[in-house]
């Protein structure tokens, strides 16, 4: 066989290897469009088989691989209670397990006591009627990864722009597909929601106490907690209109101050005023506080205040002459 020959085939291969792994790539959901909104959640109230984990979200694939090798047939879940941006790594608290039924079902109870033999804990999470959801493929192990890099950002963009108070983050794999939702609750502490593991409640609750001012708060939201965009925008309008009223009944301030030859000016004429034979003590006393006001200003107040110095001194020697005249 010719060199040329094992090339063309070395180049086929590769070839054939790149786009094995694009399309891989591409079905794992690459380009799939996250759409979040907010509506029904995907499960009702489930009873699940779980696992308390703490560290890395990213090392919860061997957690995974244990409770699918128990029920192969049972769809998995996980709940993570910690943010990864704010919380180190090594600190994330998370639960991995299976659902072992749905609504009005009863659970298998020989597969129950199967996953507590392997030191599984049994919880029934509670129904919920709001929450904020989305789905992702799971057809590959790459989908996971891309989710944690698509899914999330949204996630987390959405609630933030809407100020909505969802938590904790809870996924569904129900085969091919990922179900990511986000409770929509009045929540001021981990012991008030039925989504948290016992083992969680006791550390939480000390750290979290309730306060009178917390529940008053609590009781302001809505029915799911939710700040609603008419309430932000009555709240802000209402901060527009203090503002405005505020400044409106402030004293305005001079738009630019006189120059040097402005203020000479001033003075000179104030200077002619004076001259002329004033006859009304009063009048005389309010031009020259207008004539003073004209040109105060806030950065050169020491020289004010001298030129109005300088002005009662005129008016008093003005007034002894008008006396001895008289």
């Amino acid at each position: 066989m010719s060199d040329s020959i094992i090339l063309a085939l070395i180049v086929f291969l590769i070839l054939c290897l790149i786009v094995t792994v694009v399309a891989a790539i591409v079905y794992s959901g690459l380009f799939t469009e996250v759409n979040i909104k907010t509506g029904s959640p995907p499960i009702k109230n489930v009873t699940i088989a779980y696992k308390l984990h703490k560290g890395p979200y990213k090392d919860c694939g061997a957690a995974f691989t244990e409770t699918v090798s128990i029920g192969p047939k049972l769809n998995t879940i996980r709940v993570s209670y910690d943010d990864s941006t704010e919380v180190p790594d090594d600190q994330c608290r998370y639960i991995v397990g299976s659902i072992l039924n749905e609504g009005e079902e009863q659970p298998d109870e020989e597969l129950q006591k199967l996953y507590e033999k392997f030191g599984f804990k049994v919880l029934s999470l509670p129904e919920v009627s709001l929450a904020v959801t989305t789905t992702f493929p799971s057809t590959t192990p790459l989908s996971h990864w891309l989710a944690s890099y698509k899914v999330y950002p949204e996630l987390h963009n959405y609630i933030m722009e809407r100020q909505l108070h969802a938590w904790p983050f809870i996924e569904i794999n129900t085969g091919d597909l990922t179900h990511y939702m986000a409770p929509l609750s009045s929540q001021s502490g981990f012991h008030h929601t039925g989504f948290v593991v016992p083992e969680l409640i006791t550390q939480t609750a000390a750290k979290t106490p309730v306060t009178e001012e917390s529940s008053d708060q609590d009781r302001g939201t809505d029915i799911a907690g939710v700040m609603t965009h008419s309430d932000v925008s009555s709240t802000m309008s209402g901060q527009v209109q203090s503002e405005n009223t505020e400044t409106s009944s402030a004293p305005s301030l001079p738009s630019s101050l006189p120059h040097r030859g402005q203020r000479d000016g001033n003075e000179q004429g104030q200077a002619e005023e004076h001259k002329e034979p004033i006859n009304d003590t009063e009048h005389r006393d309010r031009g020259s506080s207008e004539s003073v006001g004209s040109g105060s200003s806030f950065e050169e107040l020491d020289l004010v205040e001298e030129m109005v110095e300088e002005l009662e001194r005129e008016l008093g020697k003005e007034e002894e002459g008008l006396t001895v005249e008289e």
